[in-house]
């Protein structure tokens, strides 16, 4: 699986080549890609994001988001970016869409700790909150790539169009594709709502982006009674 994920990504350079022994030696310039099997483990990849310069994003922010959860979880959750909550905790979905995640996860047993590993598509804040520019988006894209090659979670969830764009490719709007299952270099992978965008559209009404989410959260814990069945 990790040959296919990383096969459109060009050769490690020279330096790395053979793995890296020194993560001072990883290159910072978002010229030279993060090469597949860079990191050894989530806290070496850590460690490194925390002097990261890879991009515009780094002078202005206070702390590199990483991930927060359970890193052999069968659930791997991806947002977009840091807000101004996450990038003073130093932790992803912790401000009012974390809290909401939380509630969509334990409405199903599935407990934020333990079942679900949760990191974004860029690790640093996009001033404002803005939706982060390809070229923020391909600088960081490594780390996320290792992250997923290291949890080999059973399912990936794509929270917004942004995640979705950012791994699927996809451009059409969350709306059409939340919901449906797609395989992405063998790994299983959902679109579903971003929690922002639920806390702006509060009805419960059938059909609503509410309950659709609730449609949405009971098939992915069922697929995951599939996958992972209990002893």
């Amino acid at each position: 699986m990790a040959d296919d994920l990383f096969s459109l990504l060009p050769d490690p350079p020279p330096h790395l080549q053979g793995g890296a022994d020194t993560y001072d030696a990883i290159p910072t310039s978002a010229q030279v890609a993060i090469a597949p099997g860079t990191y050894d483990d989530l806290d070496s990849l850590a460690r490194h994001c925390q002097a990261c310069q890879r991009c515009g994003l780094a002078p202005s922010r206070t702390h590199v988001v990483v991930s927060r959860g359970n890193p052999r979880a069968p659930i791997l959750i991806i947002g977009e970016g840091p807000g101004q909550q996450e990038d003073e905790q130093g932790l992803p979905f912790v401000g009012k869409s974390g809290q909401l995640l939380d509630r969509i996860l334990t409405s199903v047993d599935l407990d934020p700790d333990r079942d679900v590993y949760i990191c974004n598509i860029v690790k640093c804040r996009p001033p404002g909150n803005r939706v982060p520019t390809p070229q923020e988006v391909a600088a960081c894209k490594g780390y996320l790539l290792e992250q997923i090659r290291l949890v080999s979670p059973k399912i990936i969830l794509l929270t917004g169009a942004t995640a979705v764009k950012g791994i699927l490719g996809f451009k059409q709007g969350i709306s059409q594709l939340r919901g449906q299952w797609f395989d992405w270099q063998g790994y299983l992978c959902m679109p579903i709502f971003h929690p922002a965008y639920l806390l702006r559209n509060q009805a419960r009404t059938e059909g609503s982006p509410k309950w659709l989410m609730w449609q949405d959260i009971q098939a992915i814990k069922a697929k995951l009674g599939e996958l992972q069945p209990s002893p």
